[in-house]
């Protein structure tokens, strides 16, 4: 009697606590769900992409480049779907999706039930679905009691406010199917070379298979699971009276049928240009309240198609001969392998030298490469996974072939980076970040700063010549020795070592001599050649004013230096580089007009011909000019700069032009090789266009190891030769554009200075 009395408290008890936590809950989950609720997103634009109107990018003559879309989506009403798809996402994904009011509480407490059993089991309904992929970062993908609150409210709030249509229409055009193909459209073209409204069951049933994971029931990588999947959409159809008997019986035992083809968003062309304007129209429109993927912007471009595809084509020829030399240089071949690789090279360069395979012989910059690769971090800190010690890690990697092979493959890939800037204008008409965007989308011309080598030497000479240095100078080609400001000497040197001669300072920058541009640079003083180069067009990047800056060490874009060199080639006015040159809204309307305008001084022998014009035969006067040039060298210094890297061309470091392609019209330019050939660079001046190339690894500790092809003259030389020639020969260039002569710059100098001094005799000056 008395253990039934204990009994009894002891139930009552418990009953008492199970119904104050009862209380508790159904006290505290509401109060909590109340405070949760100004924490969940608004849902005030779900449907707003319905509207959106990507804007689109033109080339120079009105040709489409590429167009700006936020992702990789095409909207599609639901109106146009097979019923059979909607049916198929309805039956297995929510089959009371048009009762409930954005949550299903059946479902969700018997989800709760499930997984309190250890059997876990999804309960979110489509529109909890939605809120989840509408708003990731608001609501997120954690397991926690939180997540799921801020998901239940979100739904409530969308069923609030839109219909059951929209919020199926909202669904199905947000849902992310792989391969960057976001919703049922982009899924239907990725996966089955379709439109969405042509999708048959079969296919239907098997995108909608994929949304319970779409790398789990991939039909590409996973064909077994996705079918098996597909069957349980199409029984799930059967089920809810979607489907009949017969037809799914026969429709069970078919096989996938796939035409997949990749939609990935197009750059076009010239990728690295494209997302060099996207980022600026980001920030120019943001400020002006423009979205540019939604508000249906035309964005006019400086580019030539035609100039670029040349430029691709010469980037890809001559990047894929050099790699033949990089696979040798780096690898441990075979000897079939080896005499491959070196007879392409010598096919491609007519020069054999002894090759070592410094990828086997360094093994502690190997494992250097090693411990910097995400697959290291990967096991020294894994997530949720028990973590190697570095040894271990290091020791799987290195006895890893595939992982090896590789590493390899990624450190050794030659990269290249290539702009052409009309000089009269600063309108850039051809720009290749790298040899494959896809693989590569860091831009080596805008994004790259890269020493420039030699390249560097025409804004010593120049800033030489604009403090009165007497250009037949003599100077002796002998060791130097400069002491710096730390104490220590420095002491450049040239391949090959001095001659003992004497060089005219001309002669020190056509052949590139490094011991007299120091002697020039000793006495000239660091700091007027930091501010020649800066107002010549290097105005992003960092100058270190010292002595050894004379040869390139501190690192600038190409983008820079073609630039710099427009400046020169448009005889001492500098143009800003120029990417777009007119903005119009949706409608049509003009909202920007950036077009610059040319330089005053024709630069073209026949001007009657040329004038007015630029390569592409367009008038870029057509828009009004708003953006005018700014005189920073003066007329007859420039020339002069132009004449002595004519002398580069002709007869020093910069002869392949002439040599190897043949190029005959009048160009000026200038080789660069960094220490340990880590970089090669050659620009090259025209007097319509400008160009420049930069060959080398994106690790730079990965070098140009050959003195023979380690040089600018031949690696990067190469890539500006094949283009001006491909230009030169289809007419898109003037063969026969002239700079003006040393002498008739001096003669127009003294005209002007004769003009200058009789409007002073009459007060005209400033008029």
């Amino acid at each position: 009697m008395i253990e039934r009395q204990k009994i009894r408290r002891v139930l009552r008890r418990i009953g008492l606590g199970a119904l104050a936590l009862l209380l508790a809950v159904l006290i505290v989950v509401p109060v909590y769900t109340l405070a949760l609720i100004p924490l969940t997103p608004s849902v005030e634009g779900v449907l707003k992409g319905r509207d959106e109107r990507p804007s689109v990018l033109l080339a120079a003559d009105g040709s489409v480049l590429t167009t700006f879309r936020r992702t990789n989506r095409e909207w599609i009403t639901l109106e146009k779907l097979p019923p059979h798809v909607v049916d198929a996402l309805i039956v297995t994904e929510d089959h009371r999706f048009w009762e409930h009011h954005g949550v299903d509480w059946l479902r969700s407490f018997s989800a709760i039930g499930h997984t309190l059993v250890g059997d876990r089991q999804g309960g979110s309904t489509i529109t909890q679905q939605l809120a989840r992929n509408y708003f990731p970062e608001q609501i997120g993908r954690a397991l926690t009691i939180n997540r799921k609150l801020k998901e239940m409210i979100t739904a409530i709030k969308l069923e609030r406010v839109y219909s059951k249509r929209e919020i199926l229409e909202s669904y199905f055009n947000t849902v992310s199917f792989h391969y960057n193909a976001i919703g049922i459209e982009m899924a239907a073209r990725t996966y089955f070379d379709k439109p969405a409204g042509e999708l048959n069951v079969l296919e239907g049933a098997t995108l909608i298979g994929m949304l319970k994971g779409t790398a789990a029931y991939n039909p590409v990588l996973n064909p077994d699971r996705a079918r098996e999947r597909r069957n349980v959409v199409l029984a799930q159809m059967l089920k809810h009276g979607k489907l009949e008997r017969t037809v799914f019986a026969k429709l069970r035992e078919r096989p996938l049928k796939l035409e997949f083809v990749r939609q990935d968003l197009d750059l076009g062309p010239a990728p690295h240009f494209a997302e060099a304007v996207r980022r600026w129209l980001v920030d120019w429109g943001g400020e002006r309240g423009y979205n540019i993927y939604a508000d249906g912007l035309t964005v006019y471009s400086t580019l030539d198609p035609k100039l670029q595809q040349r430029a691709n084509q010469a980037v890809a020829r001559q990047l894929e001969a050099l790699q033949a030399v990089a696979d040798v240089e780096w690898g441990t071949p075979g000897k079939k392998l080896l005499s491959t690789r070196l007879d392409a090279y010598r096919q491609a360069r007519r020069k054999t030298e002894p090759f070592s395979f410094f990828w086997s012989s360094h093994p502690d910059l190997v494992e250097a490469f090693v411990r910097e690769s995400p697959e290291f971090a990967r096991l020294v800190d894994p997530a949720g996974a028990r973590p190697l010690d570095d040894r271990t890690a290091l020791a799987q990697l290195r006895a890893d072939p595939v992982f090896m092979a590789a590493l390899r493959a990624r450190k050794t890939r030659l990269e290249a980076g290539f702009v052409a800037i009309d000089p009269a204008t600063g309108k850039v008409r051809a720009w290749v970040g790298s040899r494959d965007f896809a693989l590569d989308r860091f831009d080596h011309v805008l994004q790259a700063r890269r020493q420039p080598g030699s390249t560097f030497k025409p804004f010593v000479y120049g800033a030489a010549l604009e403090a009165g240095f007497d250009s037949q100078r003599e100077f002796a080609d002998k060791p130097v020795a400069i002491r710096l400001a730390n104490g220590t000497v420095w002491r450049p040197g040239d391949m090959g070592g001095p001659t003992g001669k004497s060089l005219s300072f001309e002669d020190g920058l056509v052949y590139s001599r490094n011991t007299v541009t120091a002697q020039v640079m000793e006495e000239l003083g660091p700091r007027k050649v930091v501010q020649f180069a800066q107002k010549a067009g290097v105005r992003e990047s960092p100058l270190d004013a010292v002595p050894s800056l004379a040869l390139g060490t501190s690192p600038v874009t190409l983008l820079e230096m073609a630039s710099a060199y427009s400046t020169i080639a448009a005889q001492g006015e500098y143009h800003p580089p120029v990417l777009v040159t007119r903005v119009s809204d949706a409608n049509g309307a003009l909202i920007a007009d950036l077009e610059p305008r040319r330089s005053a001084r024709p630069v073209e022998r026949n001007a009657e011909r040329t004038a007015g014009r630029d390569a592409g035969g367009n008038d870029p006067l057509a828009a009004g000019p708003t953006v005018g040039p700014e005189r920073v060298i003066e007329p007859e210094l420039a020339v002069h700069l132009i004449d002595m890297l004519r002398g580069a061309v002709d007869r020093g470091t910069g002869r392949g032009i002439r040599e190897v392609y043949g190029i005959r019209a009048d160009v000026a330019g200038k080789t660069g090789t960094t220490q340990n050939n880590t970089d090669g660079w050659f620009m090259l001046m025209h007097p319509q266009l400008v160009t420049g190339a930069w060959v080398g690894f994106n690790d730079p500790r990965v070098t140009l190891r050959s003195d023979y092809w380690g040089q600018g003259a031949n690696n990067a030389l190469h890539v500006v030769g094949d283009f001006m020639g491909q230009a030169l020969t289809s007419g898109a260039l003037d063969s026969g554009a002239e700079f003006p002569s040393r002498f008739g710059a001096r003669f127009e100098a003294a005209l002007r200075r004769f003009g200058e001094r009789i409007r002073s005799w009459f007060g005209l000056a400033n008029q």
